[in-house]
């Protein structure tokens, strides 16, 4: 399970219109136990791009990323930390209006 512990979240304008509808970015930093293969001591941050047109929600990109260098890491979420991520940003995208 992913611990989201800071967040933002901000809409995006599609200026090709790749996305139907609105598309928002979060950046969630997040912690993982040390013994998780993800553990990085600089912390990891996960970059969401997420589309929301009418009542379809869904990820469009995910990458993790390691906060202190930016470097993007090649690993995927689980299916479970997928679920999780996508309930979070469907409970908080409208935040990014404001």
């Amino acid at each position: 399970m992913m611990e989201f512990t800071e967040y933002t979240v901000e809409k995006i304008r599609d200026a090709f219109g790749i996305v139907q509808g609105e598309r928002y970015e979060f950046m969630l930093e997040f912690e993982v136990d040390e013994e998780d293969e993800l553990y990085t001591p600089q912390g990891l941050l996960l970059r969401v791009i997420y589309a929301v047109n009418g009542e379809e929600k869904r990820i469009v990109k995910h990458e993790i990323i390691e906060r202190g260098t930016q470097k993007v890491l090649e690993f995927d979420l689980e299916d479970d930390e997928l679920e999780e991520t996508e309930a979070f940003c469907a409970a908080h995208y409208a935040e990014g209006e404001e």
